[in-house]
């Protein structure tokens, strides 16, 4: 067994059945050792520090219909919300204030927030904080769309393909939605030059050891600066709301084989994963993990933004959110940074 888990860590790969012995182990000794070993490798490239980005979910409207997901277009019970320019900017600036240098923008694919908008709200963002990143996670767009976003300031974008095998995506999205989009979007986007996020849910219906080694072939195709995953949570006004949720123990496995196989990889301890467990986001940091986002979106909002029920740290104001997300990492003795936080291999020649 411990050959099994220094072979994946020297060869920085892994097999299916390699991958099926380890998420079907009942031997708490050997995945105990895999958690340590990621633990040792996230080190390796970043020491002890945890990097803090600054999450602003800026809109739940969305055009999509994604069968899995809270704020799906025929979910008629969300109460939907857009903050302006001026709210956003306002986040940002408190986040300055709180020490945050990397800015995430997140929302439903809105038509409201033209390519021009978007544009203008990343400018203006920064041209106030000149020193800080900007992500985005804002969705599928033209190739056009992501040059222009990056023109304009945004040097990195999160998209979750959700899963990497097309017969279970298309069994997790409608018939309008396209997969092979979905992975043209993430090959433009290193194509362009951000540095590119994809993920997956864990434990989504239909799931498989299959489906999950094909999420592991695109990690380690596209090469990823980072990679977030979490457990599915069902929101009860979708299609799957009575479907059972991923746990803690797979994600924390499949967290520690992300690390193992791409060793330089920003890997975030999820919302979701602090939802299922109430030291979620400490275990996925034990196990690997490097990055947690606190919230920076008005509290008036953030219950709106349920992509899954019972998501927590949705009453706290930003500065609560900083100084609990601190001693928590601090008490598993890790130092939370507040600077960009870029891939150590992140070419800042732009």
């Amino acid at each position: 067994m411990h050959t099994l888990i220094t072979e994946i860590r020297d060869k920085q790969n892994i097999t299916k059945e390699q991958l099926q012995l380890l998420l079907e182990t009942d031997d708490q000794e050997m995945i105990e050792e895999l958690m340590v070993c990621a633990g040792t490798e996230a080190q390796k490239v970043y020491g002890n520090k945890v990097y803090m980005r600054g999450l602003i979910e800026f809109t739940n409207y969305c055009k999509n219909n994604c069968i899995y997901c809270g704020i799906r277009r025929d979910n008629c019970y969300v109460d939907r919300y857009r903050l302006t320019k001026d709210q956003i900017l306002d986040c940002c600036q408190s986040g300055y204030r709180l020490g945050f240098r990397t800015f995430v923008l997140q929302g439903g694919e809105d038509p409201f927030y033209t390519d021009d908008l978007i544009c203008e709200i990343v400018s203006e963002i920064k041209h106030q904080h000149p020193d800080c990143a900007i992500t985005l996670s804002i969705g599928e767009k033209s190739r056009e769309a992501y040059e222009r976003y990056f023109a304009a300031g945004a040097e990195r974008y999160l998209l979750r393909h959700e899963t990497a095998d097309k017969a279970h995506y298309e069994k997790l999205h409608p018939k309008e939605m396209s997969f092979d989009n979905r992975i043209r979007c993430l090959h433009d986007l290193k194509e362009i030059g951000y540095q590119t996020g994809c993920g997956f849910m864990v434990g989504s219906p239909y799931q498989t050891v299959d489906t999950l080694y094909e999420d592991f072939c695109l990690i380690k195709e596209l090469e990823p600066e980072m990679c977030g995953i979490g457990p599915f949570i069902p929101q009860a006004d979708t299609p799957f709301g009575k479907e059972p949720a991923g746990t803690l123990e797979m994600t924390l496995r499949l967290l520690s084989i992300i690390r193992l196989i791409h060793p330089t990889v920003l890997l975030p301890a999820t919302t979701a994963l602090g939802t299922i467990h109430p030291l979620g986001r400490e275990k996925g940091i034990l196990a690997g993990a490097n990055v947690v986002m606190p919230n920076l979106s008005p509290v008036g909002v953030r219950k709106k933004y349920l992509l899954y029920d019972n998501k927590i740290c949705t009453g706290e104001e930003a500065s609560e959110c900083c100084g609990c997300m601190m001693r928590r990492m601090q008490g598993i003795g890790y130092e939370v940074v507040v600077d960009r936080g870029d891939h150590p291999l992140y070419d800042k020649k732009r």
